[in-house]
C-alpha cells in the first residue's frame, strides 16, 4: 500500500483560482488524483475546468468529503489556510509554498500539534507527495515515477526529489511513495515520520533517503534507523563541497560548527548500518544492488 495517501485520497486546492494553483490542481487532476474542489476567498460558486471553487474549507469539506488539501497560496496567506484545512476536518495537507517565516511556521506546527494532532503537514516548501499509479498532490511530475514498489523516498531537497525518482524509475526500480517534506527548518513532516510509515508499510521493502547540509534531522534519522529499523536504506546527502560558514540554499540549510555539516551526517547514517551515497547516481546504483536481492 502507499503511505498517507491513496488513489481513494480527495484533494482540495487551496489557491486552485490562481496561476500556480490551477496549473498544479490540473496536473495531479490529470494524473488520475481526485481533485474534489478548489477554495478561493470570495469566489465561491465559481469553477476551474469543471472543478468546484468555494469560499471557505468548511464548505468545501462538507460539500465533497474531501480528505486533503494542497495549499498552493503566497506566505502572507498560508498559514492561516493551513489552520483552516485542519479546522475543517482534512487529516493530510501539503503545502507548497516558499518563504513562510520561521516563526510563522513554528505557530502552526506547534497549534496543529495542539489541536488537531491527528493531522498530517507536509512542508511547507516542499514538492509534496507521490504514491505512483494512486496519488500526486504537489509539483512532482508524475512522468518520472515508476508505480509497482519496491522502494520508498523521503527527502529533504526539492530538485533532488525529481533526480531520485528518475535515478530509480530508469533503473526499473518502481516507488510505493516518494515524500518531499521540504527544506525549511521547521517542517510539518520528518524524516522519522516518514521511515516509520516505510517501515510499516508492507509493500515498501527499502528506503531511499535525499538529506542536506543543516540542522540535524538526518542524525535523528540515523539513530532511528539503528534502534528501529529493519529494512535496508540507502542515503546521499547533498552539500559535501559546501564552503564553511556559508548559507546554502535555504533557510534549512545552515550549518553551525561542525554541526550539520555533510560529513557528519554521513558518518552518522553509516554508523547506523545505511548505505551512504557519494552522489545521487551513485544511490540509484546502491538501490539497484538491493532491489535485485528480493
Amino acid at each position: 500500500m502507499a503511505i498517507f495517501v491513496d488513489e481513494n485520497t480527495k484533494v482540495v486546492v487551496q489557491g486552485l483560482t490562481g496561476s500556480q494553483g490551477r496549473f498544479h490542481g490540473l496536473r495531479n487532476r490529470a494524473y488520475g488524483t481526485k481533485v474534489v474542489a478548489g477554495v478561493t476567498p470570495h469566489k465561491g460558486g465559481q469553477d476551474v475546468e469543471g472543478i468546484p471553487v468555494f469560499d471557505t474549507m468548511d464548505d468545501a469539506v462538507a460539500q465533497t468529503g474531501a480528505t486533503a488539501s494542497f495549499v498552493s497560496v503566497p506566505p502572507s496567506a498560508a498559514p492561516e489556510a493551513i489552520l483552516a484545512a485542519a479546522a475543517a476536518g482534512v487529516k493530510f495537507i501539503v503545502c507548497i509554498t516558499e518563504g513562510i517565516p520561521a516563526h510563522d511556521e513554528l505557530i502552526v506546527y506547534n497549534t496543529l500539534k495542539s489541536n488537531w494532532p491527528e493531522c498530517r503537514l507536509i512542508g511547507p516548501n516542499c514538492p509534496g507527495i507521490i504514491s505512483p499509479g494512486r496519488c500526486n498532490i504537489g509539483i512532482t511530475s508524475g512522468d518520472i515515477a515508476l508505480a509497482g514498489g519496491p522502494a520508498g523516498i523521503v527527502s529533504r531537497s526539492g530538485t533532488l526529489t525529481y533526480q531520485a525518482l528518475n535515478e530509480l524509475s530508469t533503473k526499473g526500480i518502481g516507488q510505493t511513495t516518494c515524500v518531499g517534506i521540504g527544506g525549511d527548518p521547521i517542517p510539518g513532516t520528518s524524516f522519522i515520520d516518514c521511515l516509520a510509515a516505510f517501515e510499516a508499510d508492507t509493500e515498501t521493502k527499502a528506503v531511499l533517503l535525499i538529506g542536506e547540509i543543516g540542522g540535524n534531522e538526518e542524525e535523528k534519522a540515523a539513530q532511528y534507523i539503528a534502534e528501529v529499523m529493519t529494512k535496508p536504506v540507502v542515503a546521499y546527502i547533498a552539500g559535501v563541497t559546501a564552503p564553511p560558514g556559508k548559507k546554502m540554499g535555504h533557510a534549512g540549510a545552515i550549518v553551525s560548527g561542525t554541526a550539520g555539516t555533510a560529513q557528519a551526517k554521513m558518518a552518522s547514517l553509516s554508523s547506523a548500518g545505511v548505505k551512504v551515497a557519494t552522489n545521487p547516481s551513485q544511490a540509484g546504483d546502491i538501490m539497484a544492488e538491493i532491489v535485485s536481492a528480493f
